[in-house]
């Protein structure tokens, strides 16, 4: 009997969304308040999507460039000047999504055989996304206390010997909010410098930052802030998260210019290009979108501080605020299986949160819960928390 027909082995081992198993275990069932996937609760606010009911209403659906529409590219491009280094249209590369941003540079840099080096926990698909090109992923974890979450800096330059090719490092993080201080960076980047060893730098949430004074909306600490034009350094972004534009599936890549007509080539044969009626609407966001991006962080931060307060005061729970991102990733102490103990939330308490596991072996005993919500959301989402641990004691 022939062999079932299969993809090859390398995807075949790739593993499958925790999230959307929890997510699926709830399918159908009324009432569920679902904090699990990495979404703001407000639309995609309407003079974006003006920009793009116009396009299309001009007629541009076609094909455009494949680095994206020149006007978008240099829109960009003085955002990112603003926020850092200067930064020119022949170093950005439009994508479709900011995943698709990450794929692109891992397809760039990475191949069979290759060494890359994640701090984690992470979102799950940037680490699987090395595998498929049959690279290896060492793992540095981060670890947690009473400050939160806190990288070992000497532990990750340990792991970074001359045989490997990159390090992904997202900041602030997902799941864990935390976020990498001028310092580490610093010696990173001199490190990296050393060895010939190349920075992905995921930044999707590098607006989502709350040290800043309040209305300040001031950036993250970023590599593109200390890099040379040459270095070697992939900055990935999206629009999702500081423009609410989680469904437009928009992003760009910010490289050393020598490396974007590859990166042009890659987006042909993935892509081809991102829809201009979607490109129109990003550079009307980019340019007048820092009131919405100035809303949203001090939203968050609002919701963020509610949150945590409601948390901690259940017993059993450790949480600490994040200074980034738009989750709390928290520890309920005598939880062993953080994919069970969601499933069963979901069902008898209608609540819905991401498993620890989902993020690797580092985020087991934790839960992810995406903050990006109403006070009452929140409010009720905390006292059906507390009912099922008070009924069901672990």
């Amino acid at each position: 009997m022939p062999a079932l027909p299969h993809a090859r082995d390398a995807v075949r081992a790739l593993r499958a969304s925790k999230i959307r198993e929890v997510a699926n275990a709830a399918m159908g069932a009324p009432d569920v308040l679902a904090f699990w996937f990495g979404e703001p609760d407000e639309a995609t606010p309407e003079f974006i999507r003006r920009a793009a009911v116009a396009a299309l209403e001009r007629g541009d659906t076609f094909y455009t460039h494949n680095l994206g529409i020149p006007e978008l590219r240099d829109t960009l491009a003085a955002y990112v000047s603003r926020l850092h280094r200067p930064v020119t249209r022949e170093r950005i590369a439009v994508t479709s999504a900011g995943v698709s941003a990450l794929m692109l540079a891992t397809e760039a840099l990475v191949g069979a055989g290759d060494r890359v080096v994640e701090v984690t926990p992470l979102w799950p698909n940037l680490v699987e996304q090395p595998k498929i090109l049959g690279a290896s992923v060492t793992c540095v974890p981060l670890g947690f206390g009473p400050a939160g979450w806190a990288l070992d800096l000497d532990r990750l330059l340990d792991a970074l010997t001359p045989a490997t090719r990159a390090v992904y490092i997202n900041s602030p993080n997902n799941p864990t909010g935390w976020t990498i201080d001028r310092e580490s960076q610093r010696a990173i980047l001199d490190h990296c410098r050393e060895h010939g060893i190349w920075i992905v730098a995921d930044d999707a949430y590098e607006r989502l930052f709350f040290a800043g004074a309040p209305g300040a909306a001031v950036p993250a600490p970023s590599f593109l802030d200390i890099a040379e034009p040459d270095d070697r350094i992939l900055s990935t972004n999206t629009f999702s998260k500081s423009w609410l534009m989680t469904g437009w599936r928009l992003g760009w890549i910010v490289a050393p210019a020598a490396l974007v007509p590859d990166l042009g080539v890659l987006i042909e044969y993935n892509t081809s290009c991102a829809p201009g009626f979607v490109q129109r609407a990003g550079v009307v966001a980019v340019r007048d979108g820092e009131p919405v991006i100035a809303h949203t962080v001090e939203r968050f931060r609002a919701a963020r501080d509610f949150l945590v307060a409601r948390l901690a005061a259940i017993p059993g729970i450790d949480v600490v605020a994040p200074p980034g991102a738009m989750y709390l990733f928290f520890r309920v102490r005598g939880v062993a299986d953080s994919l069970e103990f969601a499933k069963r939330l979901v069902v008898e308490a209608k609540l819905g949160l991401a498993p620890g596991i989902a993020f690797g072996p580092e985020g087991e005993g934790f839960l992810r819960w995406c903050f990006a919500a109403s006070e009452e959301r929140l409010a009720e989402g905390a006292a059906r928390l507390e009912r099922f641990l008070t009924q069901n004691p672990l």
